[in-house]
């Protein structure tokens, strides 16, 4: 799968949340036992968000080895490893149609109440004002980029500031947003 050059935001879709419904049921079915929890991620877990139109999930499991045995089952569905350079889970890609349509990122337990993910996602959810700025910023940084990567990078302050925030105000420290190596 190539990656595309340019990034497309979407108003906000509400069968996001149904599709994310629906792969989460779908993830469990295949791999029993597997995830502690599983939770639909990202901009397209927030209602009213714009977004890339990519599903973003993240599983729980109680070590990250558990979760390699299961990569059958999870290919069955049409998640594949994708290495990009992020060493405290494993992510994995669905392509429908040859577009990335989900990204599942697999965390250990241990690891999931203070995820960047999950609390930037419920802080968004909870502050309409940081999310509109914060689509507002995706629109213009998508217009202005080359690719993902230049897309990633051009938001990666903003978000850093509101994710800040979003720990501070649960009493943990600040961890970087950008994880890429």
């Amino acid at each position: 799968m190539t990656e595309p050059s340019a990034v497309h935001i979407a108003d906000y879709n509400p069968s996001w949340s149904r599709q994310a419904v629906e792969a989460i049921e779908a993830l469990r079915a295949a791999a029993p036992g597997l995830f502690v929890a599983v939770e639909h991620i990202g901009s397209t877990a927030v209602p009213g968000l714009a977004a890339k139109p990519v599903i973003g999930l993240m599983a729980a499991v109680h070590d990250l080895t558990c979760a390699a045995t299961d990569r059958p089952a999870l290919a069955g569905l049409g998640y594949h490893p994708h290495d990009n350079g992020m060493t405290d889970r494993q992510l994995y890609v669905r392509a429908d149609g040859g577009a990335r349509s989900h990204i599942l990122h697999v965390v250990t337990q241990e690891s999931w109440p203070t995820r960047n993910q999950r609390i930037f996602r419920d802080h968004l959810g909870n502050h309409p004002e940081d999310a509109r700025c914060y689509a507002q910023l995706k629109w213009a940084t998508a217009a202005a980029s080359r690719g993902a990567d230049e897309y990633s990078r051009g938001k990666t302050a903003p978000a850093q500031e509101i994710t800040d925030r979003a720990r501070a105000a649960l009493g943990l420290p600040s961890v970087p947003v950008w994880e890429k190596g």
